[in-house]
């Protein structure tokens, strides 16, 4: 199996809804997120590629036009807003596109993160 990888960055605010009161992650506040998408092919193309990272420049133009400096719960419509539904979230996104995506991984943190894979 033939694995590749990319990260993007990107920096947002959002609140998570249904906390305990005074849970730190109810009110607002911000991360800078790194995203990964992992893709995975048996074989390569004639090419010799799982999958041309030129290609994966669109996630970075639909991440800097839909999440760069914006508030997540706006984005995303509703209030949870979890590394963990943003992960499953993008995933469907780089899916759609790329079928050989097995992965998405939302950080929120440089030690924490989020990973969606079916």
């Amino acid at each position: 199996m033939y694995v590749i990888a990319k990260r993007f960055a990107f920096s947002a605010s959002h609140v998570i809804g249904g906390l305990a009161a005074g849970h730190p992650c109810g009110r607002l506040h911000g991360h800078n997120y790194e995203v990964e998408v992992e893709l995975r092919r048996p074989a390569l193309d004639v090419t010799g590629f799982v999958r041309d990272f030129h290609e994966l420049a669109a996630l970075k133009a639909f991440i800097d036009a839909t999440l760069d400096h914006r508030h997540l719960n706006d984005v995303l419509g509703h209030d949870r807003t979890t590394t963990e539904v943003l992960a499953k979230w993008l995933y469907d996104w780089c899916k759609e596109r790329w079928p050989e995506t097995a992965a998405v991984r939302v950080g929120e943190t440089p030690r924490s993160w989020a990973e969606y894979r079916p």
